[in-house]
């Protein structure tokens, strides 16, 4: 069996993440969307709980029972590989998460260099979000129509008190 793990901390889960995650779901026999409960990035919003919750409901209906949801902490590599996966995906928006990316890469190819990492480009109609944009946008009351689906926006408006105009996006 094919297995890859697709790690981030999904906070919260944008369409762009469930694009990366479905076109990688079509590679794989199965994809582990592995949402990280290590120290939470500056400027987080949901907890472990709630973003593995979102995550989930995400893929309810997609990709046939291929994706499923998990949570971890400590360095990826010995993730993938108490799961048994082989390969560990990472979306790219722009030439700006290259950099970033191609270091990681290498860190992780020194410390599992069995592990491969596969770095999908993000579809261009989703390569400008980003889950920080996202919550910045909520906070400020902006429309999410068509950024991230429907739950997450109703996630958002309750998390950060937008009206029905704004996170919503009605």
């Amino acid at each position: 069996m094919r297995r890859a793990i697709y790690p981030g901390s999904f906070d919260p889960i944008t369409f762009g993440h469930v694009d990366v995650a479905l076109r990688a779901a079509t590679l794989f026999d199965e994809l582990i969307v592995a949402v990280y409960a290590g120290r939470g990035k500056p400027g987080g919003l949901f907890p472990v709980a709630e973003r593995l919750a979102l995550a989930r409901d995400a893929f309810a209906d997609e990709a046939g029972g291929a994706i499923s949801v998990d949570s971890f902490s400590g360095l990826t590599v010995e993730y993938a590989r108490s799961r048994g996966a082989g390969t560990i995906v990472r979306g790219l928006r722009a030439v700006s998460d290259f950099e970033y990316e191609f270091k990681l890469a290498h860190m992780n190819d020194h410390l599992a260099p069995e592990i491969e990492v596969v770095c999908l480009m993000t579809s261009s109609r989703h390569s400008f979000i980003s889950s920080s944009l996202i919550r910045e946008v909520a906070a400020l009351g902006g429309d999410l129509e068509g950024l991230v689906p429907r739950h997450v926006r109703e996630a958002l408006r309750a998390k950060v008190g937008t009206g029905p105009g704004g996170a919503a996006g009605s």
